[in-house]
């Protein structure tokens, strides 16, 4: 079924319970809005910025919304842009263009004007809805935007190039809209990453967003007591999908501005979340508050607390190993996916499986798995190869790019671009992405396992092991090094340290550096070779 049926059920069975809050509690809340539900302003003193919704209420305004656009002429199939940071206002927009039948278009909040413009352009989307802070991205191209196309702001002080939100939906019936949704029906276009160049645009049928729903709630056994944290950016497939486990309970989310370590140990006292989801630079920093001391557990509330889980990228085993010190009655899983996987979870840990940690795990709930050679023939356990995996989540294609879903969809499998390798126990390992395996002197090096090394290092922060160019080898290894904040640490204490590699995995560059993260938590690593890399070309050739 599609997805939506599960908040028109839960606006009918539990119309009067919480089904999402948002909290700053940096930011004091001072303003009084015009909506009833949200006016939670008591008194005149400080009162952090939070604000409630419950189930019936979050139906309603996704009903609102889609009687407004339907009002204005979209029509199923249409697409609907959604660029704003995480809000009350977020996913009661996203089910409302769900419920017309149209195809909901999350854009990063990352994007600058001309990713805007390239996104809008190549997913063909008819309506944009923006928020406050991206009215100047906007109106850089704004004559192009709006031809053909509405823009809805969802915010005060509504620009003049745009249409106000809040005063669109005002008058529109709460009522359901008369469309009828099937499984077959698309529902959402989500873009690559982009690390090859502009993104592509990834299509979803509406059985992927409910496939990815109920994965969800079946892999993290969501209750209807639980409380989710959702800290990462809604318009990335992981953090949306996450939720959607409490959408299938029928349970309480907290959508939290702010990943400093006390404020997320504070927010899961005071709101008793029970599950979270981390990207690992914030579990590493909750851990190294913890260790100096700068936090301290009896501080807070945690009892409640039962599950922690990672995903977006490879988990260092000692990071786990470390948080269990600390949290030792916590389950744990880790998730791996792609938005052309309907985000995480076609291959997981499990709850139950903590002892293989550093392994991505068993495939998800209806998916398959397979690894196979450059032939496409399937590699025995314990060979690295490509990662292939098949279920109900998969894409349908890259709107509007044959040549890219060809290469990538082949009889029903999803080739993934990462290496991986499949133990005697039938667990998945993650090797490296298959773009960033380093081939040095004729040896594939594989990354990944070089940093997972130097993060055992006890000065060691984070780290980025990429490949340079190199006259003699083609490409050599070069570790760049976050070292922990108040530490030193010399080239030479990371060469002892690494003798205890293969020389021919010992890096032959060590650069002391910030390690850029995306905000989904991935290294970005083409910004490290664009950075560190041109420099060694020009070097090299000004000495041919």
């Amino acid at each position: 079924m599609p997805v939506t049926e599960y908040l028109e059920r839960n606006a009918k069975l539990y119309p009067d319970e919480i089904a999402l809050v948002e909290l700053n509690p940096d930011e004091k809340d001072n303003r009084r809005t015009t909506w009833k539900e949200f006016d939670l302003i008591e008194s005149e003193r400080f009162v952090p910025y939070r604000r409630e919704i419950s189930w019936s209420i979050f139906n309603e305004k996704a009903n609102r919304f889609a009687n407004m656009l339907m009002g204005r002429g979209v029509k199923k199939g249409d697409k609907v842009a959604i660029i704003m940071y995480n809000c009350l206002e977020w996913l009661p927009i996203y089910f409302g263009v769900l419920k017309t039948g149209a195809i909901a278009v999350p854009f990063n909040f990352r994007y600058d004007a001309d990713e805007i413009l390239y996104c809008a352009e190549l997913a063909e989307v008819d309506v944009i809805v923006f928020g406050p802070s991206f009215i100047g991205r906007i109106e850089v191209n704004a004559d192009r935007l709006s031809k053909g196309r509405l823009l809805i702001y969802v915010g005060d002080n509504c620009p003049s190039f745009a249409e106000s939100y809040h005063e669109l939906v005002a008058d529109c019936s709460s009522k359901s809209p008369d469309v009828k949704l099937t499984e077959e029906d698309y529902g959402a276009i989500y873009f690559s990453s982009g690390t090859t160049g502009f993104p592509k645009a990834i299509l979803h049928k509406h059985r992927s967003l409910t496939q990815a729903a109920e994965m969800e709630q079946i892999h993290h056994k969501t209750g209807r007591d639980d409380v989710f944290l959702c800290i990462p950016p809604l318009y990335h497939t992981g953090a949306k999908f996450h939720w959607m486990g409490s959408l299938v309970a029928g349970s309480r989310a907290v959508l939290l501005k702010g990943t400093k370590p006390e404020t997320i140990l504070s927010t899961v006292s005071s709101e008793h979340c029970t599950i979270v989801w981390l990207l690992v630079p914030w579990a590493q920093d909750i851990l190294d508050a913890l260790d100096s001391g700068a936090l301290k557990l009896s501080d807070y509330e945690l009892k409640q607390w039962r599950l922690m889980h990672i995903g977006a990228q490879p988990v260092p085993p000692s990071l786990i190993k470390r948080w269990k010190e600390y949290f030792p009655n916590h389950e744990y899983d880790t998730n791996y996916g792609l938005s052309e996987s309907t985000g995480p979870g076609c291959v997981h840990l499990g709850l139950e499986n903590i002892h293989k940690v550093g392994a991505i795990g068993v495939p998800g709930y209806r998916w398959e798995c397979k690894i196979v050679d450059e032939n496409d023939t399937e590699v025995k356990r314990g060979e690295v190869g490509e990662l292939c995996v098949k279920g109900p989540g998969v894409m349908t294609c890259y709107y509007r790019n044959e040549q890219a879903t060809a290469e990538t969809l082949k009889d029903g499998w999803l080739y993934t671009g990462d290496m991986a390798m499949q133990d005697e126990d039938g667990f998945y390992f993650l090797v490296d992405r298959k773009k960033d395996v380093i081939v040095s002197g004729g040896e594939n090096i594989y990354p990944v396992q070089i940093e997972d090394f130097l993060r055992r290092h006890d000065k060691i922060k984070d780290v980025a092991v990429i490949g340079l160019p190199d006259r003699r080898l083609g490409e050599k290894t070069a570790a760049i090094i976050e070292i922990k904040d108040g530490m030193t640490c010399s080239r030479e204490e990371i060469e002892e340290f690494c003798n205890e590699l293969p020389r021919y995995k010992r890096p032959k560059e060590i650069i002391f550096s910030e390690i850029p993260r995306n905000a989904t938590g991935k290294i970005e690593k083409p910004k490290l070779r664009e950075r560190y890399g041109a420099d060694r070309l020009v070097q090299q050739e000004n000495m041919s």
